[in-house]
């Protein structure tokens, strides 16, 4: 049984920095945080996201440099998405398993420069499709059976360029099972998979698609794929199911509307958890910080906290430098 005020005084170990320090029962590292970073075609190019203060879209030379800065930093995972030319998307969305597409080049000048870094690589539609959906959309429907298909062309595309880590974040029913499989027997038995097993139709999204340049062409709404909001039972269903299926990761999007369901995953399942913070998170905290509501370098480690506090192994999150800079360096 505890003690009762006085003998008991929840100060004490509060009372300076060194005892506080001692006491922590979560702590954040480097290593901790995966940088998603935005790549487009061309040289010397790092142009800003304007929705997302901070944050540029750059081409491979750029994003090697900045990454090689991450990694010394020790950051050690980088998440790869590419701004595509409206002239190279389509309805059919052949551009995303293009052995020499923009993501598959960069994947293989990143891991030769940084041999090191792993890279994370996106598997869907989105950023090649005409209708900006995660696919095929066909008289009004999103079909499953058939985006599965290319879903798993463009993780093979992706496995050959050198991808550590495929990122399936479509919501299709049946993707993981389908990737897995191939990756066997494909020879890429060593290829991870961490899923976008719990991802809601989420309003924090805006942000990146229009850094993916994918926003202005979406018809309708993603609500018949991705989870809807009010569910959590939901979401142990789909972890479990990717887990079943050859899922070596789980992850939960977005993350702190979504701490509960962290929590929820993290507590009942085997493989670690990720979450992903995103960029309206991301964008929402700039913001006030830009009007001095408040301070930016707080909020940043407190917001980064809280996933490790829910559970989460790893979080994706566009202040990976600036927390390992600005906030961790310090720690």
């Amino acid at each position: 049984m505890p003690s009762n005020f006085p003998m008991a005084r929840a100060r004490r170990l509060r009372r300076t920095a060194a005892l506080r320090d001692l006491v922590r029962e979560n702590s954040l590292v480097p290593a901790d945080l995966i940088w998603p970073i935005f790549i487009c075609e061309g040289r010397g190019i790092s142009e800003g996201v304007s929705s997302m203060p901070g944050v540029a879209r750059m081409s491979v030379d750029r994003a090697i440099e900045a990454l090689r800065h991450a990694f010394d930093l020790g950051i050690t995972t980088a998440a790869l998405f590419p701004y595509v030319e409206r002239e190279k998307k389509s309805s059919n969305c052949e551009e995303a398993w293009n052995p020499d597409n923009l993501v598959n080049r960069a994947t293989r000048q990143i891991k030769s420069a940084l041999p090191d870094m792993a890279v994370l690589v996106d598997v869907a539609l989105d950023p090649y499709n005409a209708d900006g959906h995660d696919g095929l959309l066909r008289n009004g429907e999103i079909l499953n059976d058939e985006t599965v298909e290319c879903l798993v062309k463009e993780a093979i595309s992706h496995a050959e360029a050198g991808a550590d880590i495929l990122g399936p974040s479509d919501m299709m029913d049946g993707r993981i099972g389908a990737i897995r499989k191939s990756l066997e027997n494909h020879k890429f038995q060593n290829t991870a998979i961490m899923s976008y097993s719990a991802k809601y139709a989420s309003a924090f999204y805006g942000p990146f698609r229009n850094a993916v340049g994918s926003g202005e062409l979406l018809r309708g709404d993603k609500k018949s794929y991705q989870m809807d909001p009010g569910n959590s039972i939901e979401a142990l269903r789909m972890v479990q199911r990717d887990i079943a299926e050859g899922a070596d990761i789980v992850m939960v999007k977005p993350g702190m509307p979504y701490l509960d369901i962290c929590r929820l995953v993290a507590s009942s399942v085997s493989v670690p958890t990720f979450a992903y913070q995103v960029s309206g998170e991301y964008s929402m905290l700039q913001a006030s910080s830009l009007n001095g509501w408040i301070e930016l370098d707080a909020a940043v480690a407190e917001s980064l906290l809280s996933f490790k506090r829910a559970g989460c192994r790893g979080i994706l999150t566009y202040f990976a430098v600036y927390a390992a800079e600005k906030i961790l360096k310090n720690n």
